[in-house]
């Protein structure tokens, strides 16, 4: 397993932009598949953005495609998640996922929160209306 944290959460208002990181511990970081979930009060955990061990395939819930990119930087043992035009209904605590090592030519973006083995503490994002 990896140890994942997540950083720039915040407060921003309606329209506006977030870039969230999640640092991955470990040398084998491009072996694991990442994703980005969200659960906001009182509701279940859903997945927001998934991405593939290369970088070569994404998956998007269709409540943020077109709005956030997902993104991971290898060198760095990083994966990203651009937020642009966010509104109220994205307020959440947003959690980086990590699933590995995936060995061999697997290489896809993974949707379900149950494939994923590794999970960070969360950043809260508050969009204000």
């Amino acid at each position: 397993q990896v140890q994942l944290v997540e950083s720039g959460g915040g407060l921003v208002q309606t329209g506006g932009s977030l870039r969230l990181s999640c640092a991955a511990s470990g040398r084998t970081f491009s072996s694991y598949a990442m994703g980005w979930f969200r659960q906001a009060p009182g509701k279940e955990r859903q997945f927001v953005a998934g991405i593939s061990k290369s970088g070569g395939s994404t998956a998007y819930a269709d409540s943020v495609k077109g709005r956030f990119t997902i993104s991971r930087d290898n060198g760095k043992n990083t994966v990203y998640v651009q937020m642009n035009s966010l509104k109220p209904e994205d307020t959440a605590v947003y959690y980086c996922a990590a699933e590995g090592p995936l060995i061999g030519p697997y290489d896809v973006a993974l949707r379900a929160a149950a494939d994923f083995g590794s999970w960070g503490q969360g950043t809260q994002v508050t969009v204000s209306s």
